[in-house]
């Protein structure tokens, strides 16, 4: 069975995580620190300790070789395909293993002209449109996810 656990910290697609996950029977795990605290009907929560990263390390400890993660965060994305797990961020880019070093090294970057004091633009405001792509995205990981494991 492939499972679908989901970054929850700040993400804006877990309601239609669980929405497309219920369509493939899927079981949905959501994983959030005390600062963020949510339930959801059709989804499981893990609540941990909040701290740098104790969300990440008790996901990726979670998940299993086929399940599906949501998240934004690309040192996640890149210890779950390790595990050889499929990974989505919020805006449906699928991390792969022909884009996941890229998508580190410009973090990276980013980081060092933060450092330096340089500033950086923020991401745009989310838009409806974001959410279909997620929504289309997301859907063809599911059907991708459950045909790999057959």
């Amino acid at each position: 069975m492939v499972n679908v656990l989901v970054d929850a910290d700040g993400c804006p697609v877990v309601d239609l995580t669980i929405f497309v996950s219920k369509k493939f029977k899927m079981n949905v795990t959501l994983l959030c620190d005390t600062a963020h605290y949510m339930q959801r009907e059709g989804a499981d929560t893990i609540m941990v300790s909040k701290g740098a990263d104790a969300v990440d390390f008790v996901l990726v400890n979670r998940v299993k070789k086929g399940d599906i993660v949501v998240t934004q965060d690309y040192g996640l994305a890149a210890m779950v395909l390790a595990k050889q797990g499929f990974a989505i961020d919020q805006n449906g880019r699928w991390y792969t293993p022909e884009n996941i070093d890229q998508l580190l090294d410009s973090r990276h970057i980013s980081k060092k002209i933060r450092q330096a004091g340089g500033r950086l633009k923020g991401p745009k405001k989310r838009q409806k449109e974001d959410n279909e792509k997620f929504e289309a995205s997301f859907h063809k990981l599911c059907e991708h996810a459950l045909q790999a494991g057959s």
